[in-house]
């Protein structure tokens, strides 16, 4: 099965969708199953993984609700506050939700480089592993550090980081950002997707060979049995198709072995979300 280990769907809002600036102007409508499910018709995919894009409970419920009615969405990754008090009751409320299947914080918007490190945060995340669920990483280059120190933390917990953590790819930064990804790398426990790359790149200019250097890393530090095929749809709509964003994802992989490239396309996720 080839998977979609991250996408998005919303009614959009202008307060609750207030991320979505006015550079932004193609996706600020709604974006919705029935508006992908002929897209993955014509790409080959077979299934999703709807991940968060409000920092609310209706967002988990929201998308839960569109899961129960598309088969073809497998696993939500939700949003709770993990640094909440009664984190455990929320956490108990969802433990029935059997396509509820990890949760992530936008940290990437956190101003605090240092916030995943917080001992609030850590200790909503060591309560993960009690239900199962898993944990997205959701950051930028200049907050790996936190990152790397903060999976030492938790080596029993599976992460994934999302958009292979957002490198400069337009402005060709790359050294600082591979020399922590290797590092964290080296913790069995964490996967990356292969995903939101596009949108890091130049909108109107990016080719393919321009993100291959960023592909080829993080095979190199987390092979082909810890990567995953993602599209960030509807936000890769912002530099390009979803044909194309994934034309450039099937190049890189059409070099690999079958079995590289059936666990990149659809066996990691299917693996990493339990779906």
């Amino acid at each position: 099965m080839t998977i979609d280990s991250h996408q998005h769907f919303w009614i959009y809002d202008e307060k609750r969708h207030a991320w979505i600036d006015d550079t932004m102007t193609d996706i600020r409508q709604n974006f919705l199953p029935s508006d992908l499910k002929p897209i993955y018709g014509a790409n080959g995919i077979d299934g999703c993984v709807a991940v968060q894009a409000d920092q609310t409970l209706e967002e988990t419920d929201f998308l839960l609700k569109l899961a129960a009615a598309n088969d073809f969405i497998k696993g939500v990754v939700g949003w709770a506050d993990l640094r909440s008090e009664n984190l455990s009751e929320v956490l108990g409320r969802y433990a029935d939700q059997k396509k509820l299947k990890g949760w992530r914080h936008v940290v990437q918007d956190e101003a605090d480089h240092n916030f995943i490190l917080r001992p609030d945060f850590l200790s909503g995340i060591s309560q993960l592993a009690d239900y199962g669920h898993t944990y997205d990483i959701l950051v930028f280059p200049h907050q790996l550090g936190a990152v790397l120190e903060f999976v030492k933390k938790f080596p029993d917990q599976k992460f994934v980081i999302d958009h292979i953590a957002k490198p400069y790819i337009k402005d060709g930064f790359y050294d600082g950002w591979a020399l922590l990804m290797r590092e964290i790398g080296k913790h069995e426990n964490v996967y990356c997707k292969l995903s939101g790359m596009i949108t890091e790149a130049d909108h109107g200019t990016w080719t393919s060979g321009q993100l291959r250097p960023y592909m080829d890393l993080v095979l190199e530090a987390f092979g082909s049995h810890r990567l995953m095929f993602g599209s960030d749809w509807p936000v890769c709509l912002l530099a390009g198709s979803y044909d194309r964003m994934k034309k450039a994802v099937d190049d890189f992989v059409s070099t690999l072995g079958d079995d590289e490239q059936k666990r990149i396309m659809g066996e990691n996720a299917i693996a990493f979300y339990d779906l």
